[in-house]
């Protein structure tokens, strides 16, 4: 391939999961068309074929980057830039998440919504959101080990339904989510004898 062809493959890819990424965020996956998308990337049918399949093809390249830059980029990272010790770091999660619930566009968790979306349980698009949401589970149990707590797996699942119920609880329209979900963190660090 030639590299004006490569740049226009690459631009034209692009600006199909650039277009598709907004799309799914605010809307789901369900409620985007792939003729939707075409139109909104100002690209031509054949280009978002060439590079993406099917559609679910395009959903499983939206969650890979929404993990980059959701979960490693935006979460991770403000997590462990807002405290140095090990059990400092899960309730800044819910700073975190207080700065985007009152965020404009609030658009919830695309793993969560699109697990939802999709309920065949051996679907490769459902799975791959259970994969990513199980991603953010190894996380908080990494934080958790590093916080000294034993039984790290029980306690990254009972912060991570913090994580997610404050998520729904806010795309509700509670604007104190986050900060209920912090008094409840509060209660699940002391009971395993960490330190915030």
């Amino acid at each position: 391939m030639e590299a004006s062809q490569q740049r226009e493959t690459t631009s034209g890819r692009e600006r199909v999961l650039a277009t598709a990424y907004d799309l799914f965020s605010r809307h789901g996956t369900r409620a985007v068309g792939v003729d939707r998308i075409i139109a909104e990337s100002g690209v031509a049918k054949m280009t978002l074929y060439r590079n993406f399949a099917s559609k679910d093809e395009l959903i499983l390249a939206f969650l890979a980057r929404r993990e980059e830059q959701w979960t490693r980029e935006w979460l991770q990272a403000h997590v462990e830039r807002r405290a140095t010790t090990p059990g400092g770091r899960l309730l800044p999660i819910f700073h975190t998440f207080g700065g985007w619930f009152a965020a404009e566009g609030f658009e919830g968790c695309s793993f969560i919504n699109v697990m939802l979306e999709i309920v065949q349980a051996d679907h490769p698009v459902r799975d791959a959101a259970v994969k990513h949401l199980a991603e953010i589970r190894s996380f908080l149990a990494r934080l958790a080990a590093e916080a000294g707590v034993e039984d790290t797996d029980a306690f990254a699942r009972q912060w991570h339904i913090l994580m997610k119920g404050a998520i729904v609880a806010a795309a509700e329209g509670d604007v104190h989510a986050a900060a209920r979900a912090r008094e409840l963190g509060s209660l699940l660090l002391e009971r395993h004898g960490v330190a915030p």
